[in-house]
């Protein structure tokens, strides 16, 4: 997997776990791209030059954080409680519902797959605004 990411990525959001999420995040805010992968992944991932790593805290996050490290890459934790549901929020305002299915309230609606990326992106939008507070 070679990931390229525009430059204007300002932050590279990452959900630790069985499934790692990833969301290349612009320093406005923007969703760029998001992706999952599995671990061995990483070795291949391509940081964009000047943009920083958020990495959730929680479970997987110090293999991560050792295999992102010995690539040279300076890693930021961030507190991810909670990032899954947020991430499910940021699913659905980035996925508005269609047809029938907007008069579904949110918490009703199943959970859609993949969202591993967007807790990624949740991560990273917790380090913006933890930056640039």
């Amino acid at each position: 997997m070679q990931e390229r990411i525009a430059s204007d990525t300002a932050v590279l959001g990452v959900d630790p776990g069985r499934r790692i999420g990833l969301a290349w995040v612009a320093g406005d805010g923007r969703l760029l791209r998001i992706a999952v992968v599995d671990a061995g992944e990483l070795e291949r991932l391509e940081v964009p030059a000047g943009a920083a790593i958020a990495l959730g805290d929680g479970t997987g996050s110090r293999l991560v954080r050792a295999r992102l490290a010995a690539r040279g890459h300076r890693v930021d934790l961030v507190d991810e409680r909670a990032t899954s549901e947020e991430g499910r929020l940021l699913y659905w305002r980035e996925q508005p519902a269609r047809g029938w299915r907007r008069l579904v309230p949110v918490g009703l609606r199943p959970p859609p797959e993949g969202l591993d990326g967007y807790a990624a992106y949740a991560i990273a939008l917790r380090w913006l605004a933890r930056t640039t507070a």
